[in-house]
């Protein structure tokens, strides 16, 4: 019998997981994200096996985000693996904090219902909910309209940091230094949502590399 293989744990935050650090050589980290992203979305389009899109959603449970990151994290945000990355982010924060990420996402609804309506989340939108939608953004990248998955993704980001944002408004004055760091954490998501929603743009027009 095998031994198991060893794997560090998996990290709860997207913003933990953007300072993960790949080992592979900056001179050819480009060129091998940008080949494994187009190899993967590519095959996984063309087989249109649903036991392999479930494999690719599921990939960070099997190789664990160390392993995604070494590919994909440095990639330029408006690329086809940076924006693989980013989904796989989402994924990995809504599987570990969901009732966290379906609570802002409550909160952020009536401000920001169009980009609700282009989100898709069930409604009552909770964690398990805001993780099937997960999900199936991802399943979208690998059978079904690419740029679709991206939008909604896109404004799924948009509605959780409508919603942060309303939750470091209700925390100025009492908890100041969490109401900074909220805030932060609504001005990444709000740039994540705008950087995948031109990404979207980008698969339309055949310029996202």
């Amino acid at each position: 019998m095998a031994e198991p293989r060893f794997r560090r744990p998996a990290m709860l935050d997207m913003e933990e997981a953007e300072q993960i650090e790949g080992d592979i050589d900056p001179a050819d980290r480009a060129l091998i994200a940008h080949e494994t992203a187009h190899a993967m979305v590519s095959q996984a389009r063309a087989s249109q096996d649903p036991a392999l899109v479930e494999r690719l959603v599921k990939l960070v449970d099997e190789e664990g985000i160390d392993t995604v990151a070494m590919l994909w994290s440095k990639a330029e945000a408006h690329t086809l693996p940076g924006s693989l990355w980013r989904l796989y982010m989402i994924r990995e924060w809504v599987k570990h904090s969901g009732d966290a990420v379906a609570r802002s996402y409550h909160h952020g609804v009536h401000a920001a219902h169009v980009r609700h309506a282009i989100a898709g989340v069930e409604d009552p939108p909770g964690p398990e909910e805001v993780q099937r939608l997960a999900d199936t953004i991802l399943s979208g990248v690998y059978s079904g309209d690419l740029a679709v998955a991206l939008e909604r993704a896109g404004a799924f980001c948009r509605v959780v940091a409508t919603g942060v944002a309303f939750e470091a408004e209700s925390d100025e004055g009492h908890a100041d230094e969490r109401a900074h760091k909220t805030t932060m954490r609504a001005a990444q998501l709000l740039r994540t949502g705008e950087d995948l929603e031109t990404n979207a743009r980008m698969w339309r027009e055949e310029r996202l590399d």
